[in-house]
């Protein structure tokens, strides 16, 4: 790819290569895994920083360029639920990295350093899905135990 040149960069737009920012702004640096699904979990994810959607095309290395100040930066699912949250801060001329990481038990947000960054992030979906079949299992379970004990229950004696 060809880089973008500096004249070109508009903030809260996602680029996939590396970009100057504009004066006054930082960069926010991105990356989103595809997670342990069968679709890719970047792809029906939004990005919220400060409460503006950034469109980005799936999973990989994203680089946006943000007015400096502090932010909160969500990655939501198609329907707007948090799915995982961090607070940014960004320099003018300077570059902060995240890494929104879909894993198999808990979602993680890491900084650049590889540090949980995290100020919120949901299970992953196996894990709820574990904890729902476990749920369903027992209520089943109990509930065809009770119909099989009823009719001794309610038997003359």
């Amino acid at each position: 790819m060809l880089p973008v040149p500096p004249g070109a960069i508009v903030p809260f737009i996602a680029y996939p290569v590396p970009i100057t920012p504009p004066p006054g702004c930082g960069v926010l640096v991105f990356t989103v895994n595809r997670g342990p699904y069968l679709v890719s979990a970047a792809s029906t994810a939004r990005l919220r920083i400060g409460g503006q959607e950034v469109p980005f095309a799936g999973e990989g290395t994203w680089h946006v360029a943000v007015p400096a100040g502090a932010f909160e930066v969500r990655l939501t699912d198609f329907m707007g639920v948090p799915i995982m949250k961090t607070a940014v801060t960004v320099q003018p001329g300077e570059a902060q990295a995240r890494t929104f990481d879909f894993q198999v038990w808990r979602n993680r947000v890491l900084d650049g350093q590889g540090n949980d960054a995290a100020t919120f992030a949901m299970w992953s979906n196996y894990l709820i899905m574990v904890v729902t079949l476990v749920g369903i299992a027992v209520a089943c379970c109990c509930g065809f135990g009770a119909l099989i004990t009823l009719p001794a229950l309610t038997a003359p004696h």
